[in-house]
Order: C-alpha cells, then structure tokens, then sequence
C-alpha cells in the first residue's frame, strides 16, 4: 500500500477488521475492550445493590455473575493493551521519541481513568459508610496491624529505589540501574505474598470474609483490586528488567522505565489512601462510636 493510500484511508473510516487488534496507535481496540470490562464492574456493583435489598429486583447472583465476567474483560484488554504497547511495539524497535510521547500519554490517560474508577469505589463506601452501624459485625478487632504497616513499609520503599533506578539511569549507571529495578521488583512480590498472608488470617483464622457486609465487601473489594494492580505493576517492571539486563535502555532511550514507574508511584498513593480509609478509618471511627 502507498504512502498516499494509507493516508487516504485514514482519514475516511474507522480501523479495518484486518488491522485488529496491533495495540497502539489509532488501529487499537484494546482501550475500548478495558473501557467495556471497566464500565461493566459500575454496572455488577448497582445489580448486586439492587439484587440485596428486602425485596429485590432482580437476583443478587446477577450482579456477582456480571461482575466476574467484567474483571474477566477488564484484565483481557489490560493484557492485551499492555502487551502491544510495552513488549511487540518496543522489544524489536526501540522506542523513538513520536510514539513514546505517544506512550507517556496513553499511561497519563490510563491512570486517570484509573483514579476515577478508584474514586467511585471509594465513593460507593463513603456513602454507605455514613448510614452504616459502626463498627460492623465481625470486622476484625485489630484490623490495623503490624502487617498491614510492614506492607505499607514496603511498597513505600519500593518507589524510592524505582526512583533511584530512574535517576541511575539518566546518570548512565547501569549497574546501580539494575539493581533498583531487582529490588523494586521484589519489593513487590513481598507485599503481594504480605497481602495473601493477611487474606489468610482474616479468611481463615478471624471469619472475616467477603459475605459479612458492607465494610468486608468494600473492604476485599478495594484492597483486592489494587492487589491486582500491584500484581500488573510486578509484571511491568519484570519486562522492564529483563529489557534492562539486554542493555536495551540508556540516558536518552528510557520510555518504558518512566511509564512503568508513573504506574507503579500511582499504584503506591492509591495504597497509602486505601490504609489510612480502610485501616485506621476504620478502627477510629469504630473507637470514637
């Protein structure tokens, strides 16, 4: 095809079936199969609050089905945004400098739709917060404990030496580089493995499960998701690291490593809010009532 054809047809209609899915650039329909995995996760959350009431609408097993199926959707489109964008476009290529402005954008836009589907869970609990008896039945009684701290310790410190990797970067040390990617990577993995510990013993150990109401469904809901993200995070700067130790970055050729750090410092703050909500919140607003 000619320069001039592929321009003409550009400008006349929409991405053919053929050119679905290549990933990034204006072909893509990844963004739009998370937007619909996203936009269903709003929708199980109303079924399942229509479907609990005294005499409900519809069954709350609808909004629990609606719900797997939207996450099922939602990490389908993640995955394959991502592994367009991060490995097939960049592994072979390099990154230039017109689709990695490109590339910091698209992560600039993610995490904004990122924060406002935070935001509504958050709303969501606020607004039942406040009608709610406090402390709900069977919460746990110390709720804010020395895991929780460790964890939150931990992911902290993980974006200081993704940080101090960056900045070696840029310093064309590649040594100090690798090992600030190595140790934010395990880091990582740790708070995921703290995470699972602190499931287990609130699961198993406290009865503390997702059916006991709203604070536990608020409670696994949001520090669930962002395990998730955590875990997407841990993937990203694993193909980062490995890209690192094939010497694949340098000062003036670091994309990937400042789009993957911008997800990893948001993933950090959305944390720190989730604690101070979720985990103090909680044992405050329960001592002072």
């Amino acid at each position: 095809m000619s320069t001039e054809d592929s321009h003409d047809d550009h400008g006349h209609h929409l991405p053919a079936v053929e050119d679905w899915p290549r990933g990034f650039g204006e072909a893509s329909w990844w963004p739009f199969v998370t937007a619909i995995g996203g936009a269903g996760i709003y929708l199980a959350a109303a079924l399942y609050i229509i479907g609990s009431g005294e005499d409900p609408l519809v069954s709350p097993i609808i909004g629990q089905a609606v719900g797997i199926g939207s996450i099922g959707v939602l990490l389908i489109g993640i995955y394959g945004w991502l592994y367009h964008a991060f490995i097939v476009k960049f592994w072979e290529r390099g990154e230039s400098d017109d689709h990695g402005s490109g590339l910091r954008w698209g992560m600039i836009a993610f995490l904004g739709s990122e924060l406002g589907t935070f935001g509504a869970l958050f709303g969501y609990y606020f607004y039942i917060r406040a009608g709610a008896t406090w402390p709900p039945a069977g919460m746990p009684e110390n709720l804010a404990g020395s895991l929780v701290l460790a964890n939150t310790a931990l992911l902290v410190a993980s974006s200081f030496t993704l940080h101090w990797a960056e900045v070696s970067l840029k310093n064309e040390n590649r040594r100090s580089f690798i090992l600030g990617l190595l140790t934010t990577l395990i880091l990582g993995t740790v708070f995921i493995g703290g995470q699972i510990i602190e499931y287990y013993e609130f699961i198993v150990h406290e009865g503390f499960t997702f059916t006991e109401g709203i604070y536990a469904s608020a409670f696994f809901g949001l520090t669930g998701l962002h395990g998730l993200h955590v875990t997407l995070g841990a993937v990203l700067i694993g193909i980062v690291f490995v890209r690192a130790l094939r010497g694949q970055y340098s000062a003036n050729r670091h994309v990937s490593v400042t789009t993957a750090s911008m997800y990893w410092h948001f993933v950090d703050a959305v944390w720190i809010f989730l604690v101070v909500v979720l985990y103090f919140g909680a044992e405050i607003g329960g001592a002072i009532q």
